[in-house]
């Protein structure tokens, strides 16, 4: 079946559950400009106007939407048949919010604490070690990348790297995201010399990291 012929809650099914590269590309098509157009109100109304941060609010954005695999997605109930669109509003618009919230506060030098004892009170101890081993993993991972692949396209490789390692995302789907700029081809390329600089660096050469 044409994906463009899909009614939304038939989209969003496919693109949680089966992985369809087609049907992502459908889906990127349908929602990117929502997506952008509410990250960047948003942002404006904090005065801020770069191209660049608006462009990382909306990989956020799509981040969120591919966490745990595609669960937004899936955990979606639609009353009515355009109720995704405005719930993809209020989820673009509270990501971006609470991104120049947290911002603000930490110029501002307060609510970093409440957050972290709110942290500590919320999980078991093995869950916390388990969260922070894993925290850490990634911000070695993360500071290698910076370091092997420093350059101009650098941001654009990492978030390549972390959405096919980290979200599950296919070379097909990361490319049909307009803010990337590159083919699938592309996505292929910058995706395998990452892995084999990584694995060149990290002793013994098995670098495999873990996609969730």
């Amino acid at each position: 079946m044409d994906s463009a012929a899909l009614s939304t809650e038939e989209l969003l099914v496919k693109c949680a559950n089966s992985g369809d590269e087609v049907s992502w590309e459908e889906f990127v098509r349908r929602f990117h400009r929502l997506i952008a157009t509410v990250a960047l109100r948003v942002a404006r109304r904090w005065g801020e106007f770069s191209p660049q941060v608006v462009d990382d609010l909306v990989q956020e954005v799509y981040l969120k939407i591919c966490a745990d695999r595609f669960r937004m997605l899936r955990s979606f109930k639609s009353h009515h048949p355009d109720a995704f669109y405005g719930y993809l509003k209020v989820v673009t618009a509270n990501l971006v919010l609470d991104h120049f919230k947290g911002a603000h506060s930490i110029k501002r030098g307060s609510g970093r604490v409440g957050a972290a004892a709110e942290a500590q009170t919320s999980a078991t101890p093995d869950a916390t070690a388990e969260r922070s081993e894993r925290k850490i993993l990634m911000r070695e991972v993360d500071a290698l990348i910076n370091r092997l692949a420093a350059g101009p396209h650098l941001e654009r490789d990492r978030t390549v790297f972390w959405l096919y390692y980290r979200v599950g995302l296919t070379a097909n789907a990361i490319a049909a995201l307009p803010s990337i700029g590159l083919s699938m081809k592309g996505v292929e390329s910058t995706i395998l010399r990452l892995t084999r600089l990584l694995r060149q660096e990290i002793s013994g050469g098995s670098f495999t990291p873990e996609c969730r």
